[in-house]
């Protein structure tokens, strides 16, 4: 995805490394203490265990919610993204060492679709990684109480080749708000809130504000209606406003499909028309 929202630029390596990884330290630093912070918090507060539900957020839906993967469960999360300008899959394995930690390690593969002109000589094979996150849950959102609240914060680190590498070096984070509207969770609302900075190889580093408001809506048995409007990807920062919408089936608790269809609204880079599949696997021990 930063095929639609990051200005291509020079990705030489050998001559900025030394340089590049001095600007790294205070970053990576950042990153460092929140995992921290949150693994303190975690071993402080012994909070209530949230109940097990199968309803989540995944990919390709933008918009997180106030909830994780669940104590000693794993989950892979794929999903295919495709415009104008690439073929994109992603992947990411998530591991929860409680309930309230998730653990995130993940990235991208693709084609580049653009015409050989303007791809000025990158490689039509193209992939970023590795994308490194870690969610806390601040409290989960219950029959008793609809309103959870999350926290994330992460880094995408500069490796890859061609369109779909990110120009430096970035970090993420954001908070997460979720309301449960209904007790057996038919209608729910999500809202993010954050920041990306941005140490660019090749250019001013940048500070980007995110955010996104989305619904989940249940139809019929396992079948969601899902839509979301957004400002910025905490992955892809930079991509404007943008509508997403789709459907989204649990077929059982542990695994749930997803279709999406997107386009850009307004922002300096306005996202081209995409549609998504997406596919969510929990597997562990059954509790």
């Amino acid at each position: 995805m930063w095929a639609d929202a990051v200005v291509t630029c020079d990705r030489e390596t050998g001559p900025r490394t030394a340089a590049f990884l001095a600007r790294m330290r205070t970053p990576l630093l950042v990153v460092i203490a929140t995992l921290g912070t949150a693994a303190s918090l975690l071993a402080q507060h012994r909070l209530p265990t949230p109940t097990a539900e199968p309803t989540a957020r995944v990919r390709p839906f933008i918009t997180d919610d106030a909830r994780t993967v669940g104590n000693g469960l794993g989950q892979l999360e794929s999903w295919y993204r495709g415009d104008v300008e690439s073929h994109q899959q992603w992947l990411l394995a998530a591991y929860g060492p409680s309930d309230r930690l998730e653990l995130t390690l993940g990235g991208v593969a693709g084609v580049d679709r653009r015409p050989a002109i303007e791809r000025a000589g990158e490689p039509r094979a193209t992939f970023a990684l590795p994308l490194l996150q870690a969610k806390y849950l601040v409290r989960p959102y219950t029959e008793a109480d609809g309103l959870g609240l999350a926290a994330v914060a992460g880094t995408f680190l500069p490796g890859g080749q061609g369109l779909l590498q990110p120009p430096g070096y970035g970090t993420f984070g954001f908070v997460i708000g979720t309301w449960r509207v209904t007790r057996s969770e038919d209608v729910l609302v999500h809202a993010n809130v954050g920041v990306n900075r941005l140490w660019i190889d090749a250019g001013p580093d940048e500070t980007v504000g995110t955010w996104g408001v989305g619904t989940q809506l249940r139809a019929v048995g396992g079948l969601h209606a899902v839509a979301e409007l957004f400002s910025g990807d905490p992955y892809v920062p930079g991509s404007g406003l943008s509508w997403q919408a789709g459907a989204r089936h649990f077929v059982s608790d542990r695994l749930q499909l997803d279709a999406t269809i997107g386009r850009g609204l307004a922002g300096a880079t306005r996202l081209p028309t995409w549609t998504s599949v997406g596919i969510r696997w929990v597997f562990g021990p059954t509790r």
